[in-house]
C-alpha cells in the first residue's frame, strides 16, 4: 500500500533532519541496503566465472570428458550475466532511489486485471471507428 502525500512529507522531513542532525550515521545507513546486496552478488558472480574458467580448462586438459568444459563454459556464461545485471542495477555511492521513480510509479497506479485492459481498449477502438 503506498504512503499517501502527507505520510510521504512526513517520511522526508524525518529524513532531512536525520541528515541534519547526524549526517555521518545517515550515510552509514543509506548504504546498508540495495547497493551491499548488489555488490556481494556481483562478487558472487565473479567467483563463480572463475570456477568456470577452471572447469573449462580442466575439460581441456581432460580429452574424453568434453563436457566438463561445456559445463564450464555454461557456468561462465550465467556469472556473466550476473554480474552485469547486478552491476546495472547498483546504485551508485551517495545516490538515493528517487521518490518519483518508475517503481514509485506503478505503486500508486490502481491495479486492473488484464482483460479490463483490453475491454477499455476495444470500447476505445469502437468509439473512434464510430465517430
Amino acid at each position: 500500500m503506498p504512503l499517501s502525500e502527507h505520510e510521504q512529507r512526513m517520511l522526508e522531513q524525518m529524513e532531512r533532519a536525520l541528515y541534519a542532525e547526524d549526517p555521518k550515521f545517515a550515510t552509514a545507513l543509506e548504504g546498508t541496503g540495495l547497493r551491499t546486496y548488489t555488490r556481494r552478488r556481483v562478487y558472487q558472480a565473479i567467483a563463480g566465472f572463475l570456477v568456470g574458467v577452471a572447469l573449462l580448462m580442466v575439460g581441456v586438459i581432460i580429452p574424453q570428458q568434453i563436457w566438463i568444459s561445456v559445463v564450464g563454459f555454461l557456468v561462465m556464461l550465467g556469472c556473466a550475466g550476473l554480474a552485469v545485471t547486478g552491476w546495472r542495477k547498483a546504485p551508485k555511492p551517495g545516490e538515493r532511489p528517487q521518490a518519483g521513480g518508475p517503481a514509485a510509479r506503478r505503486q500508486s497506479r490502481p491495479r486492473r486485471s488484464m482483460m479490463s485492459r483490453i475491454e477499455e481498449r476495444w470500447q476505445r477502438r469502437r468509439d473512434e471507428q464510430g465517430h
